[in-house]
């Protein structure tokens, strides 16, 4: 792992209340395992664009205004560039859908969520280009008991709600970031090279998600961090009968 890789990791392993289980990886590393685990990581891009795209249009726009909200589709044909006028895509909108980002483009969380969604949309689009590439069908996969488990204990009043959605969230991504960095070493050379590319977007997703849990509560949300910090780890330390990307000690183990 370089230097670049080792500084984005610190946090992340401070952020993290474990490590991946060596059970676990033991398990990940087995050939009969890697269908499910590409199925699975492409399942997870997937569902973190969804979970990105249904903050903003639960939390950027006003009720009236929600079904302006482009679909997925539209996401994919933005380039995702650092400006923020380029990443809401202004030039490619018309109509209702440029009235709704320029009245929103000083929203910091459709801001960062909009170039979240992208990423991740164009992740699941790589996982499964190096699925056809190896045969390995997009086939249904039930999904693991994680973020479920993490997204039980949100509470149900505002602005708790979308606080706890955000400390979700940046767990969710630190994790993935986490094994990402620890299968890499275990990995043929296009697998391992494809993850660590993956560590700089998620490593900032992280950030991204605390940051705005942090502006959103208006107070500290460190016992909150901790509590859910707690909870992620007991669903990656327990026995999980299923082998999914984020799931716990394999039950067998």
């Amino acid at each position: 792992m370089n230097t670049e890789c080792s500084q984005l990791l610190a946090p992340i392993h401070g952020f993290l209340h474990c490590a991946t289980p060596d059970e676990w990886l033991a398990e990940a590393r087995k050939p009969e395992h890697l269908a499910a685990l590409l199925v699975d990581h492409a399942n997870c891009e997937m569902k973190a664009a969804m979970s990105a795209h249904s903050l903003v249009r639960r939390y950027c726009l006003p009720k009236d205004k929600r079904k302006l909200l482009p679909n997925l589709d539209f996401y994919k044909s933005l380039d995702a560039l650092p400006e923020k006028g380029e990443v809401l895509g202004k030039q490619a909108l018309i109509g209702d859908n440029k009235r709704v980002f320029d009245e929103l483009a000083k929203n910091d969380l459709l801001v960062k969520m909009v170039r979240l969604i992208q990423e991740e949309l164009h992740h699941f689009e790589q996982v499964l280009e190096i699925m056809a590439a190896r045969g390995i069908p997009y086939a249904t996969l039930s999904a693991s008991r994680y973020a479920s488990g993490l997204l039980a204990h949100v509470r149900t009043h505002e602005p708790a709600a979308i606080v706890d959605r955000l400390i979700v969230g940046a767990y969710i991504e630190a994790r993935s970031c986490e094994r990402f960095a620890r299968l890499a070493p275990f990995l043929d050379e296009e697998l391992a090279r494809f993850y660590v590319s993956l560590l700089r977007s998620e490593a900032r997703h992280y950030q991204d998600y605390l940051t705005l849990a942090r502006e959103h509560a208006g107070q500290s949300i460190d016992d909150r961090v901790v509590f859910f910090g707690e909870k992620e780890a007991e669903l990656i330390a327990l026995p999980d009968p299923q082998f999914r990307f984020h799931s716990g000690v394999p039950a067998a183990a």
